[in-house]
């Protein structure tokens, strides 16, 4: 095998660009102004760099011009070196005056913000007015960075407010740089009449300007039998799982159960299963060298789906173990970064998943929102009084074993549970994780075809953030979020709840927190007003993340429970009310449409 992992983020991967903006006007002004702006625009950069990584776990690079902008000349200048270094997010700084319409950036894809130094001595904050305000009359809309406290001209300590809408612009703006030109990989159609499993391609290419790859699941079938998969690699695959994972208790009635021989055929076929999706979302050498040149270049995916029922689940092993393991930080070879995949060929979850693992670099759980408990219900079935956060009740997460791993909560950061990113989960996390979760025979009611879903209890004490992406007629997508928690229940009351739906399965019992007012007044109403089936969460409280990156696509948010001061949108959306904040956010990405759609 290539001594490369196979990833989706392997190759050439976008930059972010500084734009030092100056005042051009010479004999004494610029000049006097030269050093101080390109050395702000390097520390910009340089705290870029240090704070944040690509998926691949390397530092994310900027690209800083050896010049100052003072006019037209030096922005195009500019425009033709980001464009040849691939630059996918433009960060314009400056601590003084200059002509806003003249050096502005101009590019209406690059997702944009301007820092102006909050100084006396030269007027960054004006020009920083100036400019947004050009770009609120054009319709490129900019982020405006303005810190709250007077700094001294040359004075490059950047504050901890100006540091905090640096790094989340820079975040957002970089997934959307990721996004663009990949594709969703759509094996199969529509799964038992799932809404998001009806892959909307105009959604992928007009919000974020992937495309869709359709394949149909006999493709697996055909790598099976052609045995286009690396038989190496599969063996040390087969190998691994027969000493790490766990098998659990066959819930099936003894009619139903089947022979030793049987279970050990579809743990084969699972593993060749997840091999065979990897490569078709990466491509893989080895299969060129197995003379599958087609094959082995893949389809560039980033994030997947399998519709697995029933076409296939009802007589194939499901596709449990794939998903789980590929959306695991972890497989056989170690730590790496997960390859999103879709149970149920959900793309709207499938995109909910990307959106959370390109703001985080961490593993996405993919699960039902299955059923609220409240205190009374619960006090009814186990006799058991709600307290601490959970006194006003539960949403039970829950899905077909098809969770990642790291989603049992064993991994840590200072001592708590937590979801990381690949290259800080050590050996032992890893074996934690494997510890935590045993594999038990599907069960035959659902699958027929067999298979062995994933099954554990998510560790409580987790910050965690739920999204899902929901198509609306007439209005098109809109994303809700809710932060919250994971909690523990004791053993006996875990085991009755859980007993009542498919205890095979993976659980993750949420607290979203409550405001006391709107959607999020109670934990009852977020499980009433959550917009579909499914959702995806992720490891911390990301929400003002997920706000600032919708914001990018131009994708409002109908429900979430971000402190207001934590919401970071462009300058342009203030245009359309500042008291109404939701209401602002519908009507200005209404007024722009998709980033890549036609503008109208």
């Amino acid at each position: 095998m290539s001594k490369q992992k196979l990833s989706s983020w392997n190759g050439k991967l976008p930059k972010i660009g500084i734009r030092p903006i100056i005042d051009g006007r010479r004999r004494g002004i610029r000049e006097s102004l030269e050093e101080t702006t390109l050395t702000l625009a390097k520390s910009a950069a340089a705290l870029i760099s240090a704070k944040l990584k690509y998926p691949n776990g390397a530092p994310v690079e900027c690209v800083v011009p050896e010049f100052c902008i003072g006019g037209f000349a030096e922005a195009s200048r500019v425009a033709e070196l980001f464009q040849q270094e691939n630059v996918g997010v433009s960060l314009t700084v400056t601590p003084c005056w200059c002509y806003g319409s003249e050096t502005m950036d101009q590019d209406p894809l690059l997702p944009k913000a301007i820092w102006g130094f909050n100084g006396t001595e030269r007027p960054g904050a004006v020009y920083l007015a100036a400019t947004l305000a050009a770009h609120t009359q054009k319709g490129w809309p900019a982020f405006g960075i303005y810190g709250r406290d007077v700094q001294d001209i040359g004075d490059q300590h950047i504050p901890a407010d100006v540091e905090e809408k640096l790094l989340r612009f820079a975040k957002a703006g970089l997934a959307a740089a990721l996004m663009k030109g990949r594709a969703y990989l759509s094996m199969g159609g529509t799964s038992m009449g799932i809404a998001g499993s009806i892959v909307d391609h105009g959604l992928f290419e007009r919000y974020f300007g992937m495309r869709v790859e359709s394949k149909d699941m006999t493709e697996f079938l055909r790598r099976i039998d052609e045995k286009i998969y690396d038989e190496e690699e599969y063996a040390k695959a087969l190998a691994w799982v027969k000493q790490h994972c766990q098998e659990g208790p066959d819930r099936n009635v003894p009619e139903k159960q089947r022979s030793r021989a049987h279970k050990d055929g579809q743990w084969e076929q699972v593993v060749k299963m997840a091999l065979i999706m990897r490569d078709m979302m990466t491509g893989n050498p080895r299969l060129i060298a197995k003379g599958f040149a087609e094959e082995g270049v893949g389809n560039n995916a980033i994030v997947s789906g399998f519709q697995g029922q029933r076409q296939w689940t009802d007589y194939q092993p499901n596709g449990d173990f794939m998903e789980a393991i590929l959306n695991s930080s972890f497989d056989w070879n170690g730590p790496r970064a997960p390859h999103l995949v879709a149970t149920e060929n959900d793309a709207m979850n499938g995109a909910s998943m990307l959106l959370g693992h390109l703001l985080t670099n961490s593993a996405q759980v993919f699960a039902d929102v299955r059923t609220y408990w409240s205190p009374e219900a619960v006090k009814r079935v186990t006799g058991h009084t709600l307290t601490g956060v959970a006194q006003g009740g539960f949403i039970h997460l829950i899905n077909s074993g098809a969770a990642a791993l790291d989603g049992t909560g064993r991994q840590e950061i200072d001592g708590q549970p937590a979801m990381k990113p690949f290259w800080d989960i050590s050996a032992g996390e890893i074996k934690q994780c494997l510890d935590a979760t045993q594999w038990c025979p599907s069960v035959c009611d659902y699958f027929r075809g067999g298979g062995w879903s994933s099954q554990f209890a998510t560790k409580g004490g987790m910050p965690v953030t739920a999204v899902r992406l929901n198509l609306a007629y007439g209005q098109g997508p809109a994303l809700q979020i809710a932060e919250g928690w994971t909690i523990d229940l004791p053993e006996k009351v875990h085991q009755t709840l859980d007993n009542r739906t498919d205890p095979s399965w993976p659980t993750t019992w949420f607290v979203p927190r409550v405001t006391g007012s709107g959607v999020f007044r109670d934990v009852y109403s977020v499980m009433n007003a959550w917009g579909a089936n499914h959702c995806a969460f992720s490891y911390g409280h990301h929400g003002a993340d997920f706000i600032t990156l919708a914001a990018i696509l131009r994708i409002p948010v109908f429900m979430h429970n971000v402190p207001g001061e934590q919401v970071f949108r462009p300058s342009y959306w203030n245009a359309f009310g500042t008291a109404d904040s939701e209401g602002a956010d519908f009507r200005a990405c209404q007024a722009l449409g998709p980033i890549y759609g036609a503008r109208k």
